[in-house]
């Protein structure tokens, strides 16, 4: 038996399969202000990070502290953010706590928890819709046309976020594929256990791609074996 198979490989923790975050520019959200701060930001540089699909920018709060956001479509290098004053006119790029936000505005990194930064809608190209808003919070459409009630004190950024139509372009060829994998180091191409040698999986072998071995597995099967359906309740079509 004794195969160390894929996923055992990256549970292990080396560095083959950890992912470059030293790399990173850094992490992006409303870090660095208070929830209930009103303040202004000048955008000082938009930068690329391989950590993150979306184009990132560089601001600078009134209060000299630094911070990375998503950026949204629309936005130039010296342009500034509001942030937290309702009173000022919307505009893409502006930071506003969700009962600010009129309803059908599009919206992005929208906080999960009062304060926590962000954590909704932060990939390239994506937006979400505030749809109502009632005493049990705020309802928002998400891209997966989830809807899902967000605490009103929540901070989202007005707009979409740029980068839109990423994956539009095609790679044409695998090893354009490859190095961008390689650069978030994800593991690229995914290969199924029936076409891999009988050395590195249960399933492999026979030279040809049709094995006849069995995809359940037991559960005290030891862990090179422990691939297909473990220990399944039943197996193959149900019978009416």
């Amino acid at each position: 038996m004794g195969k160390n198979l894929i996923q055992q490989k990256r549970g292990k923790g080396g560095p083959r399969y950890t992912a470059p975050s030293f790399r990173y520019k850094g992490k992006a959200g409303y870090h660095g202000l208070n929830s209930s701060e009103v303040t202004t930001a000048r955008i000082l540089d938009i930068v690329h990070c391989q950590g993150h699909s979306a184009p990132l920018i560089e601001i600078k709060y009134e209060n000299g502290n630094t911070g990375l956001l998503q950026a949204a479509e629309g936005m130039r290098v010296g342009d500034s953010i509001e942030i937290g004053s309702s009173l000022s006119p919307a505009k893409p790029g502006s930071i506003l706590h969700l009962k600010d936000i009129p309803e059908g505005t599009s919206v992005f990194n929208i906080e999960s928890n009062p304060g926590d930064g962000g954590k909704f809608v932060r990939c390239s190209g994506v937006f979400a819709k505030i749809v109502t808003k009632s005493e049990e919070g705020i309802v928002v459409l998400l891209p997966s046309s989830k809807r899902k009630t967000f605490n009103p004190e929540c901070r989202a950024t007005l707009g979409v976020i740029g980068g839109g139509g990423r994956t539009e372009k095609p790679f044409l060829k695998a090893g354009s594929r490859f190095f961008k994998m390689k650069a978030k180091n994800k593991l690229w191409p995914i290969v199924s256990g029936t076409s891999m040698n009988s050395v590195n999986h249960p399933f492999g072998g026979r030279s040809s791609h049709a094995k006849g071995i069995p995809t359940q597995s037991a559960r005290s099967s030891p862990p090179g074996r422990k691939v297909g359906k473990i220990a399944p309740k039943r197996t193959g079509r149900r019978k009416r």
